[in-house]
């Protein structure tokens, strides 16, 4: 390639190989293509003139160029031009032999070698397309239209209603805008119809999300009567869906209709959605026999599962047995378009093909027809249900009739579940034996549905306490199925009961490995748990159950439970304020609430739980013991009274709380209700020694000559209370002998024992049991605080000794 470059030496020494590849220039054309100059001439007018007269001598001015042994000879073109590489006037000629090796010329001489155009600088950037023009600026606000629409139903798809509806407002701006400028350039027919449809239609869409059903209207009006719109009619159904939304049903039904007319015959599936609707509406308004209209209009055209369904409501409302009967037949001939053999067994060992059956098993398209059957069984199962007391004169007549119906059609699997479901019928009525005969039918059944009646079987003997039959019924459920979880979960119900709760524990967990969803199996876990004291394993059993079940007042309260077992009531406290916002009335909750307060030291807490616990329960003896020391600990004796009143009435054989009804009055310084109140009492209970004893300090205090009467039966009182305790206890110790020396007679020792008792036991004229005296003496005590000043009488001066506490009065009382 080089070989015809010759470059200019840089001195004019004489080189001794000078004149070796000198040639005539003439015969200089292997250059010509890449000569610039030459084509230049070429393809301009220069080279079409006739004569040629710029023809440069070829030693008058040249550079002598070198060749590759350094001679000086010049050289020429054919024409008189000078050669690539030389000078003329300043100016170099390019060398275009070596452009395409990127070598390009030079200015001047002595510039540096950059093939690759780096000193140029970076390129000048792209022009931007100037947006002036009006069609261009249409163009970029259509495009923003577009976006905003496409914004607003991704925000509707996200759950964002609020900015939905911004989008759609702005986009509707936007359009509106978009036409003002359109019309001022174009004639109308250039508007862009779809794309105000479709800004429209978002925009009553986002109202309807939004529930603002008038401004939704009001847009779908717009579409409806804008002539131009030529599909904006079938817009009326959407509107009849706003109506029946507002329970304006009549309203709903004519916009049904107006959408119907305008719907062809070829959209029949549109159209059966339609007057599916109208049949709901007519439901809604009490119109049964419009509604059997449509729906047997919708049976003979393209009979579906919803239109059966809906047709034996209505028949049912109106009582029309025979057509009940027909309807129920009608439904489950419904076509569901799904094969009925269980297609995806294997009837080989191919490993292929039993590969690809796994594979489809399971895709979308199982899944939907498993749902269709699903949905299907759901219905006849509710129809079946729902119309067997009406059809027949009897229950049973009906639902056996329904059973034949259903063995005649494709849902004969069914049949077993409908005469489980009519055992579960009788038990809702009471009927227990008639379901138990029922369910022992299906004992020599296949596997599955003697499992379920065997479960059945073994829940009610569970309810009946008859643990032995429960037992065996459980042990043949799990034995037909040992993957049923209600089997297995029954199965551990009667082992803890009988008290083995590890092994209870372990038929719960084999039941949660079948159905990891099992709640029954989970909670009766955790109970096992916390009644083997593992506390830990019963609190994960009961807050994973809370997880499944959050709003369960029983696991609820179960948390709460452990909780206070583990010693913690701040997080029992949290609980049980969980739990009476699911059940607020629950009186037992409320009171355990209070005492946790009450355990913490805040009393207000502790009495508004409790007050709250009495307002729904006033029956409670806990409750309304601690409400009445509650007041008066806070010296509201009065109030105090009107709980031990009630406690009274609740446990008449108690002399306890009318005690403490006479204390309060005593109290609150109505010392002549208190002695009446005690006088009742001891006629009540006339060997109680406390009334007798505060009848002696009254009456002392008082002057009142009743008063040796009183002290006389104090005096016998104690005495037979002396001799009764004196009994009681030589009867323990005796027993107590008897079990030391461990006689072989044991029916000897239980007679001593209860000769014993029976020694210390009083008459039975006596009102209350022996026993009473003893747990009073016990448990109650007069409440201590100030007492109002007693009034001093003229019978004796006070002393010092008359200020003892009222369980230690005795004869230092009596007067001088």
């Amino acid at each position: 390639m080089m070989q015809n470059v010759h470059l200019a030496p840089e001195n004019n020494e004489d080189d001794l190989y000078s004149g070796y590849n000198d040639y005539n220039p003439m015969f200089d054309t292997e250059d010509l293509e890449n000569d610039v100059a030459f084509q230049q001439a070429a393809r301009t007018s220069h080279g079409r003139k006739s004569s040629v007269t710029a023809k440069i001598p070829g030693t008058s001015s040249p550079r002598p160029l070198a060749t590759g042994f350094g001679s000086k000879a010049p050289l020429t073109s054919s024409m008189g031009r000078p050669m690539t590489g030389t000078i003329q006037d300043g100016v170099s000629r390019p060398m275009t032999a070596v452009q395409a090796a990127g070598y390009t010329k030079a200015a001047v001489r002595g510039s540096s070698f950059d093939p690759l155009g780096q000193a140029r600088g970076p390129a000048s950037p792209l022009e931007k397309k100037t947006s002036d023009s009006l069609e261009e600026k249409m163009r970029q606000l259509e495009k923003k239209v577009n976006e905003l629409v496409e914004e607003s139903c991704v925000a509707n798809s996200c759950g964002d209603l609020k900015l939905a509806l911004e989008k759609a407002k702005e986009a509707g701006r936007q359009e509106r805008e978009l036409l003002r400028q359109r019309e001022q350039i174009a004639p109308p027919e250039s508007i862009n119809l779809d794309l105000t449809y479709t800004v429209l239609l978002n925009l009553a869409s986002q109202y309807v999300a939004n529930e603002m059903y008038a401004e939704a209207l009001t847009t779908y009006q717009v579409i409806v009567k804008n002539k131009m719109f030529s599909n904006g009619g079938i817009l009326k159904v959407n509107m009849g869906n706003i109506y029946l939304k507002q329970r304006n049903y009549s309203k709903a039904i004519k916009f049904y209709r107006m959408a119907l007319d305008q719907i062809t015959s070829s959209h029949k599936q549109m159209r059966i959605k339609i007057m599916e609707n109208i049949g709901v509406a007519f439901i809604k308004t009490g119109q049964y026999i419009d509604a059997i209209s449509s729906f047997e209009e919708i049976m003979s055209i393209s009979p579906n599962l919803k239109a059966g369904f809906n047709l034996i409501l209505c028949y049912f409302a109106i009582g029309n047995g025979e057509q009940m009967k027909k309807a129920f037949k009608n439904l489950i001939e419904v076509p569901l378009e799904v094969d009925y053999e269980d297609k995806y067994i294997s009837l080989n060992d191919d490993l292929h093909t039993n590969l690809l059956i796994e594979a489809i098993k399971n895709d979308s398209l199982s899944q939907i027809e498993r749902d269709r059957k699903s949905l299907a069984e759901e219905y006849i199962m509710t129809a079946a249900k729902l119309i067997a007391p009406a059809i027949e004169t009897s229950f049973a007549v009906g639902y056996d009739w329904c059973v034949d119906a259903v063995k005649a059609s494709h849902y004969v699997e069914l049949a077993n579940d409908l005469e489980i479901n009519k055992a579960t019928t009788y038990l809702r009525q009471q009927n227990f034996n008639q379901a138990l005969e029922t369910l022992k039918m299906f004992e020599k059944k296949d596997s599955r549905v003697k499992s379920a009646a065997a479960t059945n079987l073994s829940f009610l003997y569970y309810l009946g306490n008859e643990l032995e039959q429960a037992t065996n019924y459980a042990d043949l459920a799990v034995n037909s199925d040992r993957y049923n979880p209600a089997a297995l979960t029954n199965k551990g119900n009667t082992i803890f009961a009988n008290g083995d709760c590890e092994k209870a524990a372990e038929f719960y967990k084999e039941a949660l490995r079948n159905d990891s969803l099992c709640t029954e199996a989970l909670y009766n876990l955790g109970l096992a748990y916390k009644k083997l004291n593992r506390i830990d394993e019963a609190l994960d059993c009961f807050l994973k159950l809370h997880a499944i079940l959050p709003n369960s007042a029983q696991v609820l309260y179960q948390l709460a439970s452990i909780y206070q077992i583990m010693e913690d009531p701040n997080q029992a406290i949290e609980w049980l304020l969980q739990l009476i916002s699911v059940v607020p009335t629950d009186p037992h909750v409320l009171s355990k609430l209070g005492n946790l307060y009450d355990t913490e030291g805040d009393k207000s807490q502790a009495f508004h739980y409790y007050c709250e616990s009495y307002r729904y329960f006033p029956s409670n003896i806990e409750v309304i013991e601690w409400l009445g020391a509650y007041y008066i600990d806070t010296q509201f004796c009065e109030k105090a009274i009107e709980y031990f009143e009630r406690a009274a009435l609740i446990l008449p054989t108690q002399v306890k709380w009318q005690l403490m009804v006479a204390s309060c009055y005593r109290r609150s310084g109505n010392y002549q209700k208190a002695l009446e109140k005690y006088k009742v009492i001891h006629r009540k209970f006339p060997e109680n020694v406390e009334c007798l004893r505060f009848l002696v300090r009254l009456c002392t205090d008082m002057g009142l000559k009743e008063v040796q009467e009183y002290i006389t039966k104090l005096k016998k009182a104690e005495k037979l209370k002396e001799i009764r305790e004196q009994r009681i206890k030589s009867g323990r110790e005796g027993s107590a002998r008897s079990r030391k020396e461990g006689s072989a007679d044991s029916g000897g020792t239980k007679g001593e024992r209860l000769s014993a008792k029976l020694k210390a036991l009083p008459g039975t004229s006596e009102p209350y049991e022996s026993s009473s005296s003893k747990e009073i003496d016990a448990s109650y005590a007069d409440p201590l605080g100030p007492q109002p000043e007693r009034p001093k009488t003229a019978a004796r001066k006070r002393t010092e000794e008359d200020d003892f506490a009222d369980e230690e009065l005795g004869e230092d009382l009596l007067p001088e």
